[in-house]
C-alpha cells in the first residue's frame, strides 16, 4: 500500500497562483474542471483551490514542508525568480531551513540538512 498526502494551498485567483508557481520553478496545471489546479516540485504536490473570499480571510493560510538538498541553492534561485523568500538560517532542530510566502499568505518552508550540528549538540569525535 502506498500512502501519499498533498497539502490544499487556499489561493484567490488560480491562473496567478499557476503561474507564479510556474515561475518559480514548478510544474503547475489547473483541473480540466477549473477552480483547481496542482503544483508539482521534484516529485512533491501540492493543490491549489480556489476561495473566492480569501481576501477577507486571513485565517484561511496553509504551509508545507519541503525537504530539498540546498536550501540555499534553492533560495537563491526563488529569489532570482521574484519570490518573496526569507532566506535559510540553522535551526536548533538541525535543519537548514528558509520559507517561501505566496502571494495569497501561503507558506512552503524549505529546508535541506545543516553543515554543523545544531546548538548544544556536540559533533561526532569532539
Amino acid at each position: 500500500m502506498s500512502t501519499r498526502v498533498s497539502p490544499i494551498f487556499p489561493v484567490s485567483d488560480l491562473d496567478a497562483a499557476l503561474a507564479y508557481y510556474r515561475g518559480l520553478g514548478f510544474g503547475a496545471r489547473p483541473w480540466r474542471g477549473g477552480g483547481y489546479g496542482y503544483i508539482t516540485f521534484d516529485g512533491a504536490e501540492i493543490h491549489l483551490g480556489v476561495e473566492h473570499d480569501l481576501g477577507s480571510r486571513p485565517d484561511r493560510r496553509a504551509t508545507a514542508y519541503l525537504f530539498v538538498e540546498d536550501a540555499d541553492a534553492l533560495a537563491r534561485t526563488w529569489v532570482a525568480a521574484g519570490g518573496d523568500v526569507r532566506l535559510p538560517q540553522d535551526t536548533e532542530w538541525g535543519k537548514h531551513e528558509g520559507t517561501l510566502i505566496d502571494p495569497d499568505g501561503n507558506v512552503i518552508r524549505f529546508g535541506s540538512p545543516m553543515n554543523r550540528p545544531p546548538v548544544g549538540v556536540s559533533a561526532p569525535g569532539r
